[in-house]
């Protein structure tokens, strides 16, 4: 019986770890930058990913965060609703928080925005 539970937990193990590989590439990270956000080692990481050990809740509840999904989506309970909308883990804490600004600041920012947006497409033109 106690084989048969280490068994499941093995499997249950494999699934996560598959389950982070593709979370964390679809979202265009790198283990090495995960682990960075993560404020954990690369090493550390990578053994989450090859099965050898998994994370403790709290840092999975993180995990998720920074992935974003949710827990059940993170477990493979659940499909992935849909890509994140913004890939970098920075910017994806700072929009959450633009609709807390005051109409003026928020006014300024899409005109900041629509400017870089605007400057890269160029560079992109000039390069080809």
């Amino acid at each position: 019986m106690l084989t048969d539970h280490r068994w499941t937990l093995d499997l249950a193990m494999a699934d996560f770890a598959k389950r982070l590989k593709t979370l964390r590439k679809q979202r265009k990270l790198t283990q090495a930058r995960l682990a960075q956000l993560l404020e954990i080692s690369p090493r550390a990481y990578n053994r989450w990913e090859r099965a050898e050990v998994t994370p403790h809740f709290d840092t999975v509840v993180k995990i998720a965060d920074l992935l974003q999904v949710s827990l059940d989506e993170l477990a493979g309970r659940q499909e992935v609703a849909s890509d994140p909308a913004v890939h970098n883990h920075r910017l994806h804490t700072l929009w959450r928080q633009v609709d807390r600004l005051p109409d003026e600041d928020q006014k300024a920012l899409v005109i900041l925005l629509d400017s870089l947006v605007k400057r890269a497409r160029f560079a992109q033109v000039m390069q080809e």
